[in-house]
């Protein structure tokens, strides 16, 4: 009987919500398919030394595959190409990256940013101040969603961006973030980050201010939902983690087996709202994973 087949999962951090959500799928996909996962995690959130460390502790496991989330872009392309060399195949996800991949899957984070803004400008009726929380600067997700912000606000030129902070796709430097711009605005009617982590962030500096603003996110998080059904949340996108890495594993998997797997996977990321959030009341526990055929379709 032939050994089972083993997946190294890299992800950027254990704060952020979505991450444990992607290794939760990357898992049970593992796990339906008899094979198994090794995840490899910096103790310190998103940091390009350690996951370089990492990689080299994955290659000494001897992995069949990786599924792999990059901290930088950029600066992990040596990295990649070290699974290149030791004949180890990569799958990326989330994060976009050059280099020698199967697949990449992930969803499109222009469209995703301007689904967001889209949505706090309409609830603006196209005017007033908004101000912007983006996440780590490294990460082609938060480039990407910020220009899809800016592609919604040059369509609503009511609408004034009166501040930009850097929140790390972390909900304490969001917080610190947000505070500064409070004091200096004394008026901010909306606030778009491009994570609901950062989104939690701004909403305890709004209320520690004593302040409040129409706040839209990122993820689709329990937390998120639960906002949004309260209405402290505007809203969210669903650019589920979960799913992406789900899929992710499945690439990996069918290329193992020689199975073919397309270059690249969009994933859908629909707005999440008061009009239907109901539909994403369920924690990730009791989510189904995605099938390779919701993927493939």
């Amino acid at each position: 009987m032939a050994r089972p087949f083993t997946l190294a999962v890299f992800t950027k951090n254990r704060i952020n919500p979505a991450y444990a959500a992607a290794r939760l799928a990357a898992d049970r996909v593992a796990a339906e398919a008899g094979a198994r996962t090794l995840h490899f995690v910096p103790t310190t959130p998103d940091d390009v030394g350690q996951q370089k460390a990492l990689v080299g502790e994955a290659l000494a496991a001897a992995p069949d595959a990786v599924v792999f989330v990059p901290v930088d872009d950029k600066k992990m392309q040596p990295d990649l190409e070290r699974f290149a060399e030791a004949g180890v195949p990569v799958v990326t996800c989330i994060n976009r990256m050059e280099g020698k991949v199967v697949c990449f899957v992930g969803s499109d984070d222009v469209g995703v940013g301007r689904t967001a803004a889209k949505a706090l400008l309409t609830a603006l009726d196209g005017r007033g101040r908004i101000v912007a929380i983006e996440g780590t600067p490294a990460a082609p997700t938060s480039r990407d969603r910020t220009v899809g912000l800016h592609e919604a606000l040059a369509e609503a030129p009511g609408v004034q961006l009166v501040g930009m902070g850097v929140g790390y796709f972390q909900q304490a430097p969001a917080r610190e973030a947000m505070a500064r711009m409070l004091v200096d605005h004394g008026a901010i009617d909306g606030v778009w980050t491009s994570n609901d982590v950062m989104a939690f962030g701004a909403l305890e500096a709004l209320a520690a201010a004593g302040r409040t603003a129409k706040v839209v996110g990122v993820n689709g998080l329990p937390e998120a939902i639960e906002n949004i059904e309260r209405g402290t949340m505007l809203a969210t996108v669903d650019f589920s983690a979960f799913n992406i890495a789900g899929i992710a594993a499945h690439a990996a998997l069918r290329h193992l087996r020689g199975e073919p797997v397309p270059p690249s996977i969009m994933v859908p990321a629909a707005l999440i709202d008061r009009t239907n959030f109901q539909r994403w009341k369920v924690p990730f526990a009791l989510r189904p994973t995605p099938t390779w055929e919701e993927a493939a379709a």
